[in-house]
């Protein structure tokens, strides 16, 4: 290659910076996630703008992108809210959750290869970090690349994008049952036996395991929306 051409390969840039509204974005969605804004607070344009440092042209993509990711309501006469919790809505994705996951999990216990354990194994380990420090943020970030890692190397890009639009609302989900007694120690337990099964390639294990861990995670969200009601 001549240098003119090295030249000019040097000014491609392979990792954009984010924009304003992408960094907006990212810190509005963790912030609803992480319960900073309660379900059916009213999100008020001019002190979003006032709180983040941004236009207002940016805060209205935010909430509309918002919107589109459930986490936000827009209400005749009211303006946009933090989307409410309902069980009927978090039994859906839950179900969802529980055929694509354990589809998911067991192609790839079927075909894991020791590249794909190694990976799975270095984000449990960033699991078993977080949830020592107790950290919900860094729970969600281990888990969704546990997963991702299982739903890609068992070729179910569909399923997972999929669950990657559903991701912001089983966020949501998820930090409400860590916030229960013992969850984080109980759910990434329930991940190692997913991991076990997978590391001995065993499809069927590896997915009534992945069942009984939606199903936990279920259970603790029905009883604490209930008791929202």
């Amino acid at each position: 290659m001549s240098q003119n051409a090295n030249d000019l390969a040097a000014l491609r840039i392979d990792s954009p910076p984010a924009t304003l509204r992408e960094i907006a974005l990212d810190r509005m969605r963790r912030a609803i996630i992480n319960g900073l804004f309660e379900p059916g607070a009213r999100l008020v344009e001019r002190t979003l703008c006032e709180q983040l440092g941004v236009s207002r042209s940016v805060i209205r993509e935010v909430l509309r992108h918002l919107e589109a990711e459930g986490l936000v309501e827009m209400l005749a006469k009211q303006g946009p809210i933090v989307a409410r919790l309902e069980w009927d809505d978090a039994r859906q994705i839950y179900e969802i959750r529980a055929s694509l996951e354990s589809t998911a999990v067991a192609d790839c216990a079927r075909t894991a290869a020791d590249g794909v354990k190694s990976r799975l194994r270095q984000a449990l380990d960033e699991l078993d970090r977080t949830s020592r420090q107790q950290s919900p943020q860094g729970i969600l970030d281990a888990t969704t690349e546990f997963y991702r890692i299982i739903f890609e190397s068992g070729g179910h890009n569909i399923a997972w994008d999929i669950v990657s639009r559903l991701n912001s609302r089983i966020s949501r989900l998820r930090v409400m049952t860590l916030s229960t007694m013992n969850r984080t120690t109980t759910g990434p337990a329930q991940i190692r036996k997913i991991f076990a099964a997978i590391e001995r390639n065993e499809p069927e294990i590896a997915a009534e395991a992945c069942r009984t861990h939606v199903q936990a995670a279920a259970a603790i969200a029905k009883e604490l929306l209930a008791n929202t009601r």
